[in-house]
Order: C-alpha cells, then structure tokens, then sequence
C-alpha cells in the first residue's frame, strides 16, 4: 500500500525530540490542555460546564468538568453521526466518526475521528518507528509483509463518514504523505488492503509475501491475533500458494476483480522459487520456525502483543523462531497514548512511554475500598495500578478509558507503564471480581496440563452463568485436538483452582458459586465469533475475541453455546 521513501527520515532529530519532550513532561502537558481548550473552547460540551478562553489552569479544567464515561458521551457523539454540525464536543466538524470493535461490551460505540488524531497517529508512528529502527535497522529497498485490512467506510444518515479507527486511518488523504518517509514498502498493492472480501485479502497478501520473501524485512499485524490466524491459515492453503507460484495462475477462489487484476500482474511462472517453498514447507517440524523459513532476511515480527494479546504469544514465538517479537504501542479507537521506545524487550516485559503532547492524561488509582481522586501524568507512582483518563482534540474531556495500567518505571519525567486488562471485563457473581488477566492466568495455568498431551488452547472466552442457583462460570475452550476426558478434568479443575481472588475461593468453598463448568467447542467455533463482528463492521485487522461474554452480547453466547461438543464441572472444591 504504502509508496516507497521519497525523503529523509532524521531518526536521531525524532529521538531527540522525545527525549525533550518527556524533560519536560508536566509543562508539556500543561500546553496540550491548553492548546485543546482553546481549539474547541467553542464546544457546547464545554461551556456547558462553564469552560471558556479564559480557563488554562489544569485545576480550573477538573474542578468544572467531571470524569465520563463513553455512556455519558454516547448522546453527544450520536447527535454528530446523525449529521448536526454544530460545536457539540469539538470546535470544527469532525470529518470521520470511529467505530470500535464492539467485542469488549458487545456493541461497536462512535468515537470521534479528527485531523488532530491523524496527526497523532503519524507522530506515534514516526516516535516507535525511530527508537525501533535504532535497534533493528532495515534496508530502505526491503518490502515489509503487513496484515492490514482496510473495511470500507459508509455515510451515516446524517453524511458523516464512519468507519473502524484503522479503515479512518487507512483512507485518510494525509496518511501515505505522512508516513511515506518511515514505511517500507508493502508486498501487497492497495487492491488488496481495500479488498471488501477479508478471506480472500488474507491469502493474497501471503502470497504477495511469497513473491517479495527476500525482500522482506518485518512481518506486521496490528494485534498477535491477527499474525497467528494469518500462519494458521497458511498451514491450510500454503500448497494452493505454491501452485500460483509455480504456474503463474492465480487460483479460482480469488474473485473480486480488483484483486485478481492486481495480484495476476504480479505473477508469473516461477517453479524455482514454488519448489524451494515446497522444501521448506514440508521440512519444517510442527511449522516451528516458518516465519524466517518464508522470509529469510526479516528483522523481526510486530504488532499488539499485550494484554488480551497476551495469550497468541506462545504461538507466535512457535511460528517466529528465533526472530524478536516486538510489541506495538499502546492506544485504542479513542487515541494513542504511549510508544514502545525499549523495542528489544520481549512482550511479556514490554513497557510503554506516555507521549505527553498526544493528549492531557490524568489516571485514577485502583482501589477497591474508596473513592479516590485522579492524579497528573507525573505524578504517578512506581508499582501502583490506575484506570486512564483522557483529554484529547477529539471532544473527549476527562474520559475514562476503561484500561488498568501498571506504573512500572519513568522515561525521564513521562510514565512508562504496562497495560494489565480492562476494567469493565470482570466475572463476578457474589463477592468476587476477576478480571480478564485473572482469567488469563487460570487459561494459561490449565493449558499446561493440556500441552503435556500436545494440544495447545486455540482461543478462550467466558460467561457467568446465574440461570441456575447458585450460578457459576463458565469457560469456553477451543483445542487443537482430541484427548482424553480425564485430561479435560483435570483442566477444568485447574482452571478453578486458577482464580485465586479471596471472594471466589471463599464462596466456592462454601458453595455460593457453584462448580465451574469448562465448555469445550468444535474447530472453528471461535472463527464464526470473528465472523460475526466483522459481519458487524468491524475490521479483521482491529479484531480482539471478547473474554467474557455478557448476557447483553446474546448472538456471541449462542455461537459457543451451540457448539459445545464436551462439558466438565469442576471437583476442586468438593
């Protein structure tokens, strides 16, 4: 997609830039609050709280303005999809409107999409971009294989834009002008990015990848989950890809015309290459290592591999060999937050800095017996957990994002923090609370009793189940093969035993939760889940598999509940 480098990328002057940047943390956050008051001083929003030009202290801001959350904005944000014009959250029109992926409350909310967070993205990128090419320099020739899906965008009833945060990205006019001096170029043509058919943008763009192997310098998907399902899916189709390659024939189930044509002018009979990934294919032990098998010269792999990523880790490592994993930076369909500027540690202990001009941040302490008040970008404290707030260009003031971070270290004077999980995504029924790193703990925990068979866990997702008394949970599980019932036991109990939090273990102790109940489903059972929040809008490339499914979230739960093949209750606390 992205055109080849046509100016000079000065990697120490954006180096430098941050590091001046982070000095000067707290006055630099101060000038962004600044600056985004007085851009949309206009707002309805605001001055319905009494904000005006003359309001530049942060104190003045937050004693007016109180914290939201995205059900406070959702009338708001509608009034601007249905085509008002006025000032509502931000001074100007916004020209796009965002839609999340939907999987976390099980409904895609708006968000709004302004030139000022294009701008922030393609700063982001060229921040990461410098401290990783510092550490992993690539070739200004070499091509990068990039998993990127760009759903179309459709008109509101209202005339605005709307589309998933990376599809506005993609299709924004400033993106190829922005990041032309930082991007290799890619092996797949636009066609394919903008394919309207996911499956069939998947297989080209591997085998676009197979054409440019030698040429590749990174392999990138925004999340982990993106590049194991594309490596999953060349295990299935990589001897119809050799077959394109060997005759210069693009198979029939390539159908859009515009990526037929595309894809067709870059073939031509090659038994060489075809034969040679034959060999390598079928010489490989359990796919181990196909990454750098495929593509020889590649630097390392990218993408999101924190937090609900965390969990495709393993396998991607299985697929990368002894290629770095590098984790991508820290944001989400409101905003950037953070970079990766420590590129070299792995994703289990990746940390991000706080980019302190990408909005005004304030982060609100995790506690569970009071109330507590949110406290400055700088003032955080090593080893503590907060929920972000932000404040962006966007018309989002004092919001709460719903992401627990772990304060782990500073980069000069900005945070450098890990993300933990969601805040909202917590499986209780009494007096317990787990979050979705609690449940990913307990998966992880059980799946070792699992690989001692040689399965592995596929994907995972939960349900409190309250329709029987008392209620209990329930944990979905897709396997990669068949094994014994006394081994999906002991899974199951291990998985109860997992959740250590005092609440749960006390009430199943005293049996007011009930056993927990492991749900084994068919192969592919998760892929239809997929399938059903890209039949929504989402965007294959912004996809994350929901870990706990609410009743709200209806035609989820019935996707895995009608493909349960195999239950188990737990006899942990008998």
């Amino acid at each position: 997609m992205l055109e080849k480098k046509v100016e000079t990328f000065n990697m120490n002057r954006v180096i430098d830039d941050f590091e001046e940047m982070s000095r000067n943390a707290d006055q630099v956050q101060k000038q962004t609050l600044n600056d985004i008051i007085h851009k949309n001083q206009s707002a309805i929003y605001l001055r319905n709280f009494g904000i005006n030009e003359n309001t530049t202290d942060p104190e003045a801001f937050k004693a007016l303005v109180p914290l939201v959350t995205d059900f406070e904005l959702e009338p708001y944000i509608q009034r601007m999809v249905d085509g008002d014009t006025s000032p509502i959250l931000t001074g100007r029109p916004v020209p796009a409107i965002s839609l999340s992926s939907g999987t976390s409350q099980g409904r895609p909310k708006f968000v709004p999409f302004t030139d000022e967070l294009m701008e922030n993205t393609i700063q982001l990128f060229r921040t990461a971009f410098a401290f990783r090419n510092r550490e992993f320099p690539i070739d200004d020739n070499g091509r990068a294989l990039q998993f990127i899906f760009s759903s179309k965008q459709y008109i509101s009833t209202g005339g605005v834009p709307v589309g998933t945060a990376t599809t506005n990205v993609y299709r924004n006019p400033n993106f190829k002008a922005g990041m032309r001096s930082i991007q290799s170029l890619c092996c797949s043509p636009d066609e394919v990015i903008f394919s309207p058919d996911v499956h069939q943008a998947l297989y080209c763009h591997l085998l676009s990848g197979i054409l440019f192997r030698d040429q590749v310098q990174y392999v990138f998907a925004s999340f982990a989950h993106g590049l194991v399902h594309a490596f999953r899916t060349f295990e299935q189709v990589w001897e119809e890809i050799v077959n394109d390659v060997e005759h210069g024939v693009l198979t029939n189930r390539i159908t859009v015309p515009s990526v037929r044509t595309a894809i067709s002018k870059l073939l031509t009979p090659n038994p060489e290459l075809a034969e040679m990934i034959r060999t390598k294919c079928l010489s490989l032990s359990n796919w181990y290592g196909l990454i750098p098998a495929l593509f020889p010269n590649a630097k390392y792999v990218y993408g999101i591999m924190t937090g609900s990523m965390e969990p495709y880790v393993k396998k991607l490592r299985h697929y990368a060999g002894e290629l770095p994993l590098v984790s991508h930076d820290y944001g989400s369909s409101e905003g950037w937050i953070a970079a990766n500027v420590t590129p070299r540690l792995s994703p289990e202990e990746a940390t991000f800095a706080v980019v302190p001009n990408l909005g005004y941040f304030e982060f609100l302490p995790v506690s569970e017996t009071r109330e507590e008040e949110p406290v400055g970008l700088t003032e955080v404290k090593i080893g503590e957990e907060y929920e972000v707030v932000i404040t962006n260009y966007a018309g989002l003031y004092r919001y709460k994002l719903g992401d627990v971070v772990k304060i782990v270290g500073f980069y000069n004077k900005t945070p450098q923090l890990k993300f933990i999980c969601r805040r909202n995504l917590i499986l209780s029924i009494n007096i317990d609370k787990n979050t979705e790193r609690d449940l990913q703990l307990s998966v992880e925990s059980a799946a070792k009793r699992l690989s001692e068979e040689k399965i592995e866990v596929i994907d995972f997702s939960s349900h409190v189940d309250v329709t029987t008394e008392p209620g209990h949970y329930v944990i979905f599980w897709e396997v990669s093969g068949e094994t014994e019932e006394d081994v999906l036991q002991d899974c199951c109990n291990c998985l109860d035993r997992g959740f250590i939090d005092a609440g749960y273990m006390s009430s199943r102790k005293c049996k007011t939760i009930g056993a927990l109940e492991l749900r084994v489903v068919e192969r592919g059972t998760f892929r239809k889940v997929q399938e059903h929040f890209l039949g929504l809008g989402s965007s294959a490339g912004q996809f994350k598999m929901p870990r706990c499914v609410k009743p709200s979230n209806a035609n989820v739960l019935k996707i895995l509940c009608e493909n349960v093949v195999s239950r188990f209750f737990s006899t942990a606390f008998d």
